[in-house]
């Protein structure tokens, strides 16, 4: 069956007539409120109307409702600035102290600043996201923390946002240390610079007052499948359908109709395809980080291990204005998803990079390939608007309809069926692994530099490089089988045999390469280690700093030994796979 089959019966006029019903019947979709539960409705019966087997999953989420804030200038001026409350702020009717501009808000901005006691101003970009801001803030001592918003010096939108870092429903664990107690509030560009010149002129002193209801409410998510309920494998694609107060166009309007159109077309052609599909549209993804895909990977921990070949993900899709593509993705599945990227676009920039933990990328645990994408602005634009990727309307009331753009929209389906097609109908599952064993030996090889006693980082990089030298074996055999299935070859044990080894290895590898707690638990959201490879590791270059009969260097001298084991452990059983696979089916 042919791809173009499928994209002759995508409509994106479909997709649209979804997110106008979207944005005027049901906007402001906060997980636990009415319109997030009609939300779910309207998805389970668009499926249900599209053939597919939807249903509805209930649970209780921690979750919030934020409501106006204020912040009142009391030094040098007196003067009151419009605000939100952040979703999961502590609740004051007003907190005083010195105000203390601390930049992006992460911890290196910190180093020569003291902030216990005082009141923090921030930039609200995602270089670290929000949540991490107030976590940072938080754990030094600030009692408050006020989040200037993106885009031009003119921006006047006043930002909504979520500062619960702990992913998902918390742990006992998370509940405690990953819950920042502190009021937190967003405010327009043009008041966070202007108070930002004061502070760089003379001492600012400010009251905050936040509103919000924090609490355990009954949400709703919507999933819809075929082929995937016996031992088939299939493909995951996701993205949330709540939402902040306002129509949230792009925010996630877009890609729930993005993912319902892909779902329905797809699924006209479901006897043709060679593996099953499972479309989940989130919930508690703003106001509860992540809760129901988090929670979704817990519940269905075996069908996803054994199963799953990869994750997609649609999330802000059609911005209007919007020129380049950025592509996000594990290394496993890079090479596919740009090269299907870039069949649709043609000469359209294409920025790659490592998915981080952001959005519902709540599979890294699980092991899943995975891979997210949506155009941007050109790196002049960010720059101007203050890293505004996602637009200056992004998590405000003016992200309305018109911010989408109908033909983006189009591109996008188009994009995303690309990337579905291959992981769909290929024989041989589109990954390779010599990216990820690459970027494994360049970052154990720049480590194994580094003199610290009784940690052997240099047996770690050759274990990198043996893996690295097995995984050029692997892809090349992987390419070879590809073109003797594109010729016709009938033996589907190969392709069995090929398959299987390839999602093994993801599940032992994107925990490690990925993520700093590991296959079973969720990292914080915005952990700055996160922006590394191999995060758990991101502390080590720290140890040789310290004085070795300081307490910090014993301490960490144990999370990063025990960390090291880990990764060459999993670099171990990786090359473990790729012998069996050389043994089964030889060079």
């Amino acid at each position: 069956m042919p791809l173009e089959k499928v994209l002759k019966d995508l409509s994106a006029a479909k997709a649209y007539a979804h997110i106008e019903r979207i944005t005027t019947e049901m906007p402001s979709r906060l997980a636990g409120s009415p319109n997030s539960q009609r939300m779910a409705e309207y998805a389970l019966e668009t499926f249900q109307s599209a053939g597919l087997d939807a249903r509805m999953h209930r649970f209780l989420g921690l979750v919030s409702f934020p409501e106006a804030g204020l912040v009142r200038v009391l030094r040098p001026e007196e003067r009151q600035i419009t605000a939100n409350t952040l979703g999961h702020s502590a609740v004051t009717e007003g907190v005083e102290g010195d105000l203390v501009y601390v930049g992006s808000g992460a911890e290196s901005e910190y180093a020569s600043k003291d902030v216990h006691g005082k009141i923090t101003l921030s930039e609200l970009s995602y270089s670290p996201a929000r949540h991490e801001k107030a976590f940072v803030a938080w754990k030094r001592g600030s009692i408050a923390q006020i989040m200037m918003n993106w885009g031009d010096e003119k921006n006047e939108a006043i930002p909504f946002g979520s500062m619960k870092s702990a992913w998902g429903n918390p742990t006992p664990e998370t509940l405690e240390r990953e819950m920042p107690d502190i009021p937190c509030v967003g405010i327009a560009r043009t008041e966070g610079l202007r108070l930002k010149a004061l502070c760089a002129a003379v001492p600012v002193r400010v009251r905050v007052t936040a509103k919000a209801e924090n609490g355990w409410k009954p949400l709703s998510m919507t999933s819809a499948e075929f082929g995937a309920s016996t031992d088939r494998q299939f493909l995951l694609l996701g993205g949330h359908m709540d939402s902040w107060p306002g129509p949230q166009a792009t925010d996630n309007a877009a890609g729930d109709a993005c993912m319902m159109e892909l779902a329905r077309a797809f699924n006209l052609y479901r006897d043709e395809l060679r593996r099953g599909l499972v479309t989940c549209l989130w919930m508690g993804h703003e106001t509860g980080t992540m809760i129901s895909s988090s929670r979704f990977a817990d519940v269905n921990w075996d069908r996803l291990r054994r199963r799953c070949v990869a994750y997609v993900q649609i999330d802000q899709p059609a911005m209007v204005g919007s020129s380049t593509w950025h592509q996000h993705s594990t290394d496993d599945i890079q090479n596919y998803v740009v090269a299907a990227t870039r069949e649709v676009v043609g000469d359209m920039p294409i920025h790659w990079r490592r998915q981080q933990k952001n959005g519902d990328a709540s599979f890294f645990g699980v092991g899943l390939p995975c891979a997210a994408g949506e155009m941007s602005f050109t790196d002049e634009e960010i720059q101007r608007t203050a890293l505004a990727n996602l637009g200056w309307w992004h998590h405000s009331t003016h992200n309305t309809l018109d911010k989408i753009d109908t033909d983006l929209l189009a591109l996008h389906l188009r994009v995303y069926a690309h990337w579905m097609w291959g992981l769909l109908t290929e024989a041989v599952l589109p990954y390779e692994f010599v990216p990820i064993a690459t970027r494994f030996t360049d970052r154990l090889e720049e480590l194994a530099k580094l003199d610290i006693p009784e940690i052997d980082m240099k047996s770690a990089a050759q274990q990198a490089r043996e893996f690295q030298e097995l995984a050029q074996a692997f892809d090349g055999q992987t390419r070879v089988w590809r073109q003797r299935y594109t010729e016709g070859s009938a033996d589907s044990r190969p392709a069995d045999v090929l398959n299987d080894a390839m999602i093994q290895l993801s599940r032992i590898l994107v925990p490690i390469a990925s993520t700093v707690v590991g296959a079973y638990g969720q990292d914080r959201y915005g952990h700055a280690w996160q922006t590394q490879m191999i995060p758990s590791l991101v502390p080590y270059p720290q140890l040789a700093k310290y004085a070795r009969d300081s307490q910090d260097f014993q301490v960490w001298w144990v999370a990063m030994i025990r960390a090291r084991n880990r990764v060459v452990d999993a670099l171990a059983q990786a090359s473990a796979v790729l012998r069996s696979v050389a043994g089964t089916l030889g060079q």
